[in-house]
């Protein structure tokens, strides 16, 4: 029997726990892309997150008997304080399954409201798996963070909300995609009273689970998905949300974690407020839509869905939102070694602000050097290029190169001519105890390591740029501790921002 949404929205008991955020002009950003932009402020609710709603309108409905028995989740973070929220208002236990990875500030948040953490995994479908278990063995009943009618009925009333407070035009509604829930309520209740404004899910390139299953005409399920945006990093989208993004769903917008970065700092000079990536990923896709489709004067809606942010994740915020805005430009420039020509490379650049300089001598011949510079956007960063090589120097653009940006800016050190055969990887794995450990005790003994670089991010997973000198004879071991390993990796061998600053 077919869910009638707009009866569920309209009936869904969520305002005993949730607030009716703000639908807020963000002034600056409006004046900058040339449209009216407005933000629905679901990081203003009482956990910081839109994920209440959901939630509770589904232990709401449950009879006294299922509360008796409790009630368990599997989530990250958002979805697990909306229903330890729930479950403290509704007087029942709760239980959530955590992936051992999550950072302890959610970890107190959660038990904070009186809910059973349980650390179970890596990953999300790690502690999904564990809490399907309990829920068998106890009983309780499973609150399912997007697959449940309920649930998604209960982040519908966020669009009643939009239209509502916005009566006059709206061209579009923004909404970051995960496991799909929240885009399939605002959807369902939009497209049923307004159904000329567009629907725009939004997603990580590395997480893009509803864009591909879209493309394919079925639930298409990652094999890896990137965690900067750890609240949307689901393999696979629900069935129900699925259903209701093929028929409601207008567009899907990808964005990279630059223009994440630079969608929070956007919403920071805005509203001073700092959203998590999740949270900020509707404003990314905002901007990307603008830029694609080239219009001006609309009036877009984007979900600030969420703001638990980790401080220690600020720093790398900060550092790539440049980057995301197209207002700095990393250039790997090679110059003639003799009196002068630092001078004179340094003239090309003209009054251009320099985020960073990275000079290292290399030979008799020859001087490298790591630039940042600040520019007002990839016009000017291409003019830049031009200029230099009009002067006949030899320069790359590394400012999309992720090895460039992640490690090699802030490596000490230089090239290694007695490094025979060493190859260069970049991982990524959870951060917990023992992983680095797991993946020393991994390699083969006879696989010196050569380059090692870490930088702590804040965030949940590490990331390293290894190098090993491995023998050509050991390519097949190598290729087999990479599948015993299974962290995500990327061979960086041939990247020119090591061949130019750390190779042989």
């Amino acid at each position: 029997m077919a869910v009638d949404y707009l009866q569920q929205i309209l009936t869904a008991k969520v305002y005993d726990v949730a607030i009716e955020s703000a639908l807020d002009p963000a002034h600056t950003l409006s004046a900058r892309i040339g449209n009216r932009v407005l933000l629905k402020r679901e990081d203003q609710q009482p956990v910081f997150s839109f994920k209440l709603r959901g939630a509770y309108n589904k232990m709401a409905q449950l009879s006294k008997a299922q509360l008796a028995r409790g009630v368990i989740a599997a989530s990250a973070g958002n979805h697990a304080q909306g229903v330890a929220l729930a479950a403290q208002r509704l007087g029942c236990k709760a239980t959530i399954v955590m992936p051992v990875t999550t950072p302890t500030i959610k970890i107190a948040a959660v038990e904070g409201r009186g809910a059973k953490v349980v650390l179970h995994g890596d990953s999300y479908s790690d502690a999904y798996d564990r809490a399907v278990e309990i829920a068998r063995e106890t009983g309780a009943c499973f609150v399912h963070p997007y697959d449940d009618p309920a649930v998604i009925a209960g982040q519908g009333t966020i669009g009643v909300e939009i239209l509502r407070q916005q009566q006059g035009v709206i061209d579009a509604i923004f909404v970051a995609v995960g496991g799909g829930g929240l885009i399939a309520g605002i959807a369902s209740y939009v497209k049923r009273v307004r159904p000329g404004i567009r629907i725009v899910g939004v997603e990580p390139v590395d997480s893009a689970a509803m864009t591909r299953s879209l493309e394919a005409g079925r639930r298409v399920k990652l094999e890896n998905v990137g965690l900067f945006a750890d609240g949307v990093a689901v393999k696979q989208v629900g069935k129900e949300p699925f259903r209701i993004a093929r028929e409601l769903v207008d567009e899907m917008i990808t964005v990279d974690t630059d223009a994440i970065c630079a969608a929070i700092k956007d919403v920071f000079e805005d509203t001073r407020s700092i959203l998590e990536p999740a949270g900020a990923l509707s404003v990314a896709g905002l901007k990307a839509y603008v830029q694609k489709h080239r219009v001006r004067d609309k009036t877009f809606v984007a979900i600030a869905c969420g703001a638990n942010m980790n401080f220690d994740r600020l720093r790398f915020v900060a550092e790539r939102a440049e980057l995301g805005e197209q207002r700095e430009a990393i250039l790997a420039v090679t110059i003639p070694e003799r009196p002068g020509s630092f001078r004179e490379f340094c003239a090309l650049l003209g009054k251009r602000n320099i985020t960073e300089f990275n000079y290292r001598y290399a030979d008799d011949r020859v001087a490298h050097i790591f630039v940042g510079v600040e520019v007002s956007g990839r016009a000017e960063a291409g003019e830049l290029l031009r200029s230099i090589h009009k002067r006949g120097i030899k320069a790359f653009d590394l400012t999309g190169n992720e090895m460039a940006k992640l490690h090699v800016r802030h490596l000490v050190g230089g090239h290694a001519p007695t490094a025979e055969h060493e190859i260069v990887y970049r991982f990524e794995f959870p951060e917990r105890p023992g992983a680095l450990m797991r993946f020393l005790n991994s390699m083969s003994r006879g696989w010196n390591i050569s380059l090692f670089h870490y930088r702590n991010h804040g965030a949940d997973y590490g990331r390293v740029l290894v190098g090993m000198q491995v023998p050509p004879s050991d390519a097949r071991e190598f290729r087999a501790f990479l599948a015993r390993l299974g962290y995500l990796f990327v061979d960086e061998s041939a990247n020119p921002a090591y061949r130019m600053f750390l190779g042989r």
